[in-house]
């Protein structure tokens, strides 16, 4: 997730032919002898005119050829410049539509997938959780503001807040001083909103695709790591949310960090929750894309459920998805939660994220994913998957960004 509270989140990717006219066209064109310029001898009919003495020339050839057919370049170059011409339109054309069809067919299945009707009873089961930015830890935010949230918050599912309280440092490490007001919030909010929980959400920017950012693979690292979530959970919080990104499918480091992570959250009943990478529309399409590029962007459907096995709560972050149409991001996004719902064990709650801001870029088409589309979406997946899962919500990103648009369509489509 890389969209930051302004000012606030402390966070941080054909030659031309040869002419074959060489030679003068004197040589070619018999009449181009000027008869002026010959000897008078030659000039004598008797001497140059057979017939003159009664007698009967040799038969004549064919009359000289028109300028434009004795070329041996004209028209014969033209017809190959032509032709060569059609091959490449042609190759053009095949390679477009080589690289097209794949491409309208993929759109045009999710333009289908996001038809039908969400089954009844396909609504929040009030355990939808929302991330929220660093201005709510770091003194920026007062009891007043606290006090409109939580009304608004009311009125909704929302059962947990993703509090962002890092990031942390490339070592692991999280200073204390990036928090000073967790206290503050964490009583607040069970103050004014009984049974909602806040976990410390906490990021960082991996070194998968470039020399900065967190190593996973040193054993120093993840131990950090793992004390910083001790660190949190001992100033009050009731869980940790870990996003680190770009994670890139079948990490057995990450994997390994979170079975440590799962050992003390357990110890102190504390809720361990993930965001996730979207997973793989077409099989394997995360290896391709590695192939081409140094973002792989997906994780396959199978490393998908062995992070969900492995925590609390995994919430896909389902935006920023390059669909450039509402019909095809919500039918992306009934996909995904397909996909997700056929790999999460029915223990581990599964959220599907929700587009709470407004971009337009390559990534993210504002006009494309919005709420409305991405519940439809969700509902449409839940419908045709497992329609009665209990421990399943929905997760706005992010609060700062928030419109009332957005929280209209998540009541409207969801909440109801």
């Amino acid at each position: 997730m890389d969209h930051t509270e302004p000012s606030t989140d402390p966070r941080t990717t054909d030659p031309k032919a040869t002419d074959a006219r060489t030679t003068d066209s004197s040589s070619t064109d018999p009449k181009a002898t000027d008869p002026g310029t010959t000897d008078s001898s030659s000039a004598d009919p008797a001497a140059t005119d057979p017939a003159a003495d009664g007698g009967e020339g040799p038969p004549q050839g064919p009359p000289p050829a028109p300028d434009d057919e004795a070329r041996t370049d004209g028209s014969g170059g033209s017809g190959k410049r032509r032709r060569r011409l059609r091959r490449v339109r042609r190759t053009t054309l095949a390679i477009l539509l080589v690289l097209l069809l794949p491409l309208l067919t993929a759109e045009t299945a999710l333009r289908v997938n996001y038809m039908g009707d969400p089954a009844e009873g396909t609504h929040t089961r009030n355990r939808d959780a929302m991330w929220l930015g660093h201005a709510w830890v770091d003194g920026r935010k007062d009891d007043a503001e606290l006090a409109a949230f939580a009304r608004r918050l009311k009125t909704t599912g929302i059962r947990d807040l993703y509090v962002h309280t890092g990031p942390l440092e490339h070592d692991g490490t999280l200073p204390e001083s990036r928090y000073p007001e967790a206290r503050w919030l964490i009583d607040a909010v069970h103050r004014e909103l009984p049974g909602v929980r806040v976990q410390a959400f906490l990021g960082d920017v991996l070194a998968t695709e470039g020399p900065d950012g967190m190593h996973l693979e040193r054993t120093a690292t993840r131990a950090a790591v793992v004390r910083s979530a001790a660190q949190v959970l001992d100033a009050g919080y009731d869980g940790v949310h870990l996003d680190l990104e770009p994670l890139h499918s079948g990490d057995r480091d990450y994997l390994s960090l979170l079975d440590d992570l799962r050992a003390v959250t357990r110890d102190r009943d504390a809720q361990l929750s993930v965001a996730a990478h979207q997973i793989d529309p077409l099989p394997a399409l995360h290896s391709v894309f590695g192939v081409f590029t140094a973002h792989p962007k997906w994780w396959s459907q199978e490393f998908f459920g062995q992070v969900a096995r492995r925590v609390d709560q995994i919430a896909v972050m389902s935006y920023d998805t390059a669909q450039p149409l509402e019909g095809t991001y919500g039918g992306y996004v009934a996909q995904q939660t397909s996909l997700a719902l056929e790999v999460t064990p029915p223990t581990t709650h599964l959220l599907m994220g929700l587009p709470f801001y407004y971009e337009s870029n390559f990534d993210h088409w504002g006009h494309a994913e919005t709420v409305a589309a991405a519940v439809r979406g969700v509902r449409l997946g839940l419908s045709r998957t497992d329609a009665d899962r209990k421990l399943f919500g929905v997760a706005p990103y992010i609060d700062f960004a928030a419109t009332e648009t957005n929280w209209d369509e998540y009541r409207e489509g969801w909440v109801r």
